[in-house]
């Protein structure tokens, strides 16, 4: 973007805000700007107000690891994310932006006879739904990453292994950028710097009723619908409403190291994640290795990074990936996610009239942002819940529907 471009758009953003719109959106994330600009560009409802108390992309959005995938272990999930994928392959020629959206496959290794016998179940659930992977052995998947160590060390022999052809990554903050500079040139209002203080309701006790707009350190803006996509924060959201939500938030953290290139300066392509010693890692554009393992199990706001997690995690990958150990840690980061019961995400309406949510992502928020934001974007405008999310609904747990899938999770 050149300099003049982005001055613009600074200036029309720092706009004061409007009295009152058709719908607000709490959050300026991955998930929160897909809904506007989907609600902009496929439905025409572009009275539309984003309200991030930061600036755009700050929380989880500009916090995760990018990668894309639809192997999932539930059919409901398969399906959600499969079109995630198809939508992020092309999201470029869509919105007219570069994400640097690349196209690497994802290892998902396993390394005893339960886990084998898994993620053959996997597979076939995944190739029943039209998703491309397949179960591969040991020897190929040296072919696939010849830098692997398939003894694990002499501890975690590498027995076999899902290999999920679609999977990607994009870039975090350019993803972000590309919904949002969609959404404003369609007259969507981006209100950065600017925190959520309450939400009013009418016409009922606390917890009931309709929302009539939410209350700002900038003032009060009325709406007839408001969404809360504010991972990490969901409940501070809900509590505003009276509106108890099964969400409990805990750190995630991640590390990228120096350039890595292999003999003859290859790059290392593949994604690769071993379940069961619960971390992964891939690529960056930048040839740096970017890596991550399971969420902290303390339930925490903290954005502080600790020693422990650099331990555990680069002592898994070298376990699997020897050269990792020559490489020096450049930055480590922490991201807080919302964590449901069945570790499956919250979206659509609630009891409050006119409130919405989409929340309870946990590690799985960056791929599930188109297919969320389109389908958010589908109920608000027609007052319908689509297909493709009605499983995922806040009402699945008193029904006894619950969606259970921490499996596909990779870092539980």
């Amino acid at each position: 973007m050149n300099e003049q471009v982005e001055d613009e758009i600074t200036l029309r953003w720092a706009d004061e805000p409007k009295a009152a719109y058709d719908v607000v959106i709490i959050g300026g994330g991955g998930h929160g700007l897909a809904t506007a600009y989907y609600l902009a560009t496929r439905h025409g409802i572009t009275n539309v107000a984003v309200v991030e108390r930061n600036w755009i992309g700050s929380g989880n959005s500009g916090r995760n690891t990018t990668i894309i995938r639809s192997n999932y272990g539930i059919p409901a999930s398969v399906r959600f994310y499969q079109r995630s994928v198809e939508l992020y392959a092309g999201l470029e020629a869509e919105t007219g932006r570069s994400v640097m959206h690349q196209r690497k496959g994802l290892l998902w290794i396993h390394h005893s006879e339960t886990g084998i016998r898994a993620e053959r179940a996997r597979a076939h659930l995944n190739q029943a739904m039209g998703v491309e992977t397949e179960f591969v052995g040991p020897e190929e998947i040296k072919a696939i990453v010849p830098e692997i160590d398939l003894s694990g060390g002499g501890r975690f022999p590498v027995m076999g292994a899902s290999h999920h052809l679609p999977a990607a990554t994009a870039r975090h903050d350019r993803v972000v950028w590309a919904f949002a500079e969609g959404a404003a040139a369609q007259g969507v209002d981006i209100l950065q710097h600017t925190t959520v203080t309450g939400i009013r309701t009418a016409g009922g006790g606390s917890g009931a009723g309709r929302v009539t707009g939410v209350e700002t350190d900038r003032g009060f803006i009325a709406a007839g619908t408001v969404l809360s996509a504010t991972a990490g924060h969901t409940t501070t959201i809900t509590d505003m409403v009276g509106l108890r939500i099964p969400i409990r938030t805990h750190q995630l953290q991640a590390l990228v190291t120096n350039q890595y290139r292999g003999q003859g300066g290859r790059a290392f392509h593949p994604i690769v994640a071993s379940a069961e010693l619960a971390f992964y890692v891939s690529q960056t554009a930048r040839g740096q290795m970017l890596m991550g393992a399971e969420w902290e199990r303390q339930p925490s706001y903290s954005y502080r990074s600790g020693s422990e997690f650099l331990r555990s995690c680069t002592a898994k990958a070298i376990t699997l990936l020897p050269f990792l150990r020559d490489l020096r840690v450049l930055r480590q980061w922490t991201g807080v996610c919302d964590i449901s019961p069945d570790s499956s995400p919250i979206m659509g309406l609630t009891p409050v009239d006119g409130f919405l949510v989409t929340t309870g992502w946990g590690t799985w928020g960056f791929k599930g942002i188109p297919a969320g934001g389109e389908a958010l974007a589908e109920l608000i405008a027609t007052g319908r819940t689509p297909a493709l999310i009605a499983p995922f609904g806040l009402d699945r747990f008193a029904r006894d529907r619950i969606l259970a899938d921490a499996g596909s999770a990779g870092t539980q």
